[in-house]
């Protein structure tokens, strides 16, 4: 087992990332009250929840269960109420901890829900996807989707220490691993071009589900995401970056209907949209979007989405979250393995790059 912290001023919170992890031994310090209300899916709950309720039952705790329904197309408000409904039904109080034991769908909704319950409760992350393991459930992002823009509605919730279990990777289906992927080569792109030649080299081992190899692609993920939430909590600034592809892929996400298209799968092709805009404003050459899109079709991932109407496609862009005073900012490289974050850029070679990367009509 490997341990990386996220360090937050005074606060500090650890990550676990190793193969069938423990959880009575490694939860028990992190959870401060008699009750935990754990939140899972259908898909899920059947797989590892006996094990946590187990686990939990052991150290004494009073232990509740809310199931939801498996997919993106639920991360909304009338499901997040779902959760309220289990913690007043069960007759939870302040000291409660509401633990997350699935994807990012989960972990977003039920931190959501931690961070609303009684104004705010105690939280903790058990991420049972590779994309959740190496995003979503580390620094804090909770929320839900609106039929307007993906997670437009939430609030930064930190857990309480996350669990990152390499064994339960292996019941995850091939689509949802290299939808995970995708976050991992996010990092590589962003800021490290050495992971990016170790992906290069190791992409076929993380493919076949070697847990040496995923275990060192999520610590090495973490601990990128890490030193970023360290120095930008609240994204004012440098945690934007963490977006790369996702502007793009937000919208691609949006017009085709939550749940259609993976997340992981619409930032690939989110990633090489902004590697194409970056290569027609002279900053990365033609070789280097060629390696972004290689490195993305060896995790078996598209990059290209369907054609979606260019109104409508840049009518999602503007509800991004990124967007300030009015002005659109884009995640782009600078250099392959260097983000920026600029408003700086072409609007029509923008359009370019968002039309280039859709399949024909």
């Amino acid at each position: 087992m490997q341990t990386l912290h996220v360090e937050l001023g005074d606060r500090r919170y650890p990550i676990f990332i190793g193969s069938d992890l423990n959880p009575r031994n490694l939860l028990e310090p992190y959870i401060h009250g008699q009750q935990v209300m754990i939140v899972s899916n259908t898909t899920v709950a059947p797989l590892y929840l006996t094990t946590y309720v187990a686990a939990l039952e052991a150290l004494g705790k009073k232990v509740a269960t809310c199931i939801l329904p498996d997919g993106e197309k639920y991360k909304n408000i009338e499901y997040l109420n779902l959760i309220f409904d289990a913690l007043l039904e069960a007759g939870f109080n302040r000291d409660a901890t509401v633990l997350a034991l699935g994807g990012g769908v989960i972990g977003d909704m039920a931190g959501f829900a931690s961070a609303c319950f009684q104004r705010g409760v105690y939280f903790i992350q058990v991420p049972t996807t590779l994309l959740s393991q190496v995003d979503s459930s580390v620094g804090g992002k909770t929320g839900i989707n609106h039929p307007l823009g993906k997670n437009m509605i939430g609030a930064f919730q930190q857990p309480q220490v996350v669990l990152a279990d390499m064994a339960q990777l292996v019941t995850l289906p091939t689509r949802e691993l290299s939808a995970g992927l995708a976050e991992v080569i996010k990092y590589a792109l962003l800021g490290d071009v050495d992971f990016l030649d170790w992906l290069e080299r190791h992409i076929d081992d993380l493919v076949g589900r070697d847990p040496e190899r995923l275990a060192e692609a999520v610590y090495r993920s973490c601990a990128h995401k890490a030193r970023i939430v360290a120095s930008d909590e609240k994204e004012q600034g440098e945690r934007a970056l963490l977006n790369l592809g996702h502007t793009f892929g937000h919208a691609i996400e949006s017009y085709m209907g939550y749940g259609v298209w993976l997340h992981g799968e619409a930032v690939a092709v989110g990633m090489v949209m902004a590697a194409d805009l970056s290569q027609r404003l002279g900053w990365i050459s033609m070789d280097d979007l060629e390696r972004t899109k290689k490195i993305i079709q060896r995790a078996h991932l598209p990059v290209k989405c369907p054609a979606i109407p260019l109104d409508e496609f840049l009518g999602f862009m503007a509800h991004d979250k990124k967007v300030l005073n009015g002005q659109l900012r884009l995640v782009l490289m600078s250099t392959l393995g260097k983000a920026i974050i600029t408003k700086d850029f072409d609007v029509e070679l923008m359009k370019q790059a968002i039309l280039a990367n859709q399949e024909k009509a």
